[in-house]
């Protein structure tokens, strides 16, 4: 980011719509946390279906796509280059995110349920468990983020170094504790989120389905882009560490910086 300093009024300005977008964004994800889990938002994945099957199979895969078009293509470094054209580059992480918001918002809105289960468990133990490892994703996600450091991730700290006319210095990572297992953890507590629940209805199981393939080729983007930035330190870190699932027994220590491009 540039060092020149910009009028105060646009640093007011970038800095109001960093925390605006950050508000936002975390409504969405406390909403996506009762939306998914089944409890306490009017409407969740699993609610009464009120249209033809393949009607809402056809709407909630448009909806799902929407998202993922829109989360992986602003998330590559070109398309970053070519919003900086139009707004302050502090603002482009507070812009992506507030996007991803609006998309995720819109599937929250006009999801199709589709009834009929896959599987329904009711041994007290069994929905537990399955509550157990639901509540382990989202803390992982969470956890996460403050490893890879959570106000650079939602745009916060841009705006903040915006605000106070410092440039911008993209952060050093190391390896912290779940990076050491697993190459992507955050992901990994996403699939927990999805996938463990007591009652998978059809429609839930599409939205599993689709997030995990979506998760599995944004990893291949996101690699090659980390690769680009760091070149034999990822490569040899990806030799080392896997990618989702932990390795049994022991591995060799991990190079000591990683950039999250997510």
């Amino acid at each position: 980011m540039t060092n020149q300093p910009r009028p105060l009024l646009q640093r007011i300005g970038v800095l109001f719509y960093g925390a605006l977008c950050y508000v936002i964004f975390f409504a969405t994800f406390l909403y996506a946390l009762g939306f998914i889990g089944d409890f306490v938002v009017p409407k969740s994945i699993d609610s009464a279906p009120s249209d033809p099957f393949w009607v809402a199979l056809a709407v909630d895969l448009g909806l799902l796509g929407v998202f993922a078009v829109q989360h992986s293509v602003m998330a590559r470094p070109a398309f970053k280059r070519r919003l900086a054209r139009f707004i302050p580059e502090a603002a482009e992480r507070s812009t992506y995110v507030l996007l991803s918001s609006l998309a995720l918002l819109l599937l929250f809105w006009q999801w199709r349920p589709m009834g009929g289960n896959v599987w329904h468990i009711e041994h007290p133990l069994g929905v537990a468990l399955m509550y157990a490892g639901f509540g382990f994703g989202w803390l992982l996600v969470l956890v996460t983020t403050f490893l890879i450091n959570h106000f650079d991730l939602f745009g916060l700290r841009q705006v903040w170094l915006f605000f106070r006319g410092q440039p911008y210095r993209t952060l050093r990572f190391v390896v912290p504790g779940p990076y050491r297992i697993v190459r992507h953890p955050l992901y990994v507590g996403w699939l927990c989120a999805f996938w463990f629940t007591p009652t998978m209805t059809v429609a839930h199981l599409v939205f599993a389905l689709a997030t995990t393939a979506y998760i599995l080729i944004a990893i291949r983007f996101e690699e090659r882009d980390l690769i680009t930035a760091h070149g034999a330190d990822y490569l040899r870190y990806r030799e080392q560490t896997p990618m989702l699932v932990p390795r049994l027994g022991g591995r060799d220590e991990a190079p000591a910086s990683r950039q999250s491009v997510a």
